[in-house]
């Protein structure tokens, strides 16, 4: 099989729309429309086992997007829709150091300073963020997927009014609430 360079494949993967047969994908269904997601099992294998479980557990089903901020990111996977932190598993590895980059459209593990601390939280990249690249300023945010169906429907998120709620900035005024994520085939 030749070698295709990750940011070159996801450069190209992303602006056709195109996913790769063999990854898994997962499909958000939210109250502001759906959006589909294509996993790199083969560069962050420890976070899409991770990610997945979760998916596969309805974790992510009530969640909703919590922190939008225009022009950079987009945050769930971590509150319902009263603002209340969900119970997670256990953190793992940081796995920033796969190659793959913050460009728009790929969905990261959210952390504390802590290196290894990502449970359930996930983020999509609005722009290309290289500040949050493995060592551009420290270990990096890994980044584990990539939008491959309805990057409208995130843009729509981002473009929501925003506000403080419950102690949180950039929270939506209107919350985007995920009503259901799915593994689907790569159809």
């Amino acid at each position: 099989m030749k070698h295709i360079p990750i940011a070159l494949a996801l450069a190209a993967a992303v602006g056709t729309g195109a996913a790769s047969a063999q990854n898994p994908q997962v499909v958000f269904e939210t109250t502001a429309g759906d959006f589909r997601i294509e996993l790199f099992a083969d560069e962050a294998p420890v976070t899409v086992e991770n990610f997945l479980t979760y998916v596969d557990d309805g974790f992510y089903d009530g969640t909703v997007f919590h922190r939008v901020i225009p022009g950079f990111v987009i945050q769930g996977g971590g509150f319902g829709e009263e603002l209340n932190r969900k119970s997670t598993r256990d953190p793992i590895v940081n796995e920033a150091d796969n190659g793959l980059k913050n460009e728009r459209g790929t969905l990261s593990m959210a952390r504390t300073q802590v290196r290894d601390s990502a449970t359930s939280q996930f983020f999509v990249n609005l722009a290309d963020n290289a500040f949050l690249d493995h060592g551009e300023r420290d270990f990096g945010y890994a980044v584990f997927a990539r939008v491959i169906e309805g990057m409208g429907v995130i843009d729509r998120i981002a473009a929501g009014e925003t506000g403080r709620r419950n102690g949180m900035a950039d929270v939506p005024v209107e919350l985007v609430v995920v009503e259901q994520a799915r593994r689907v085939d790569g159809e």
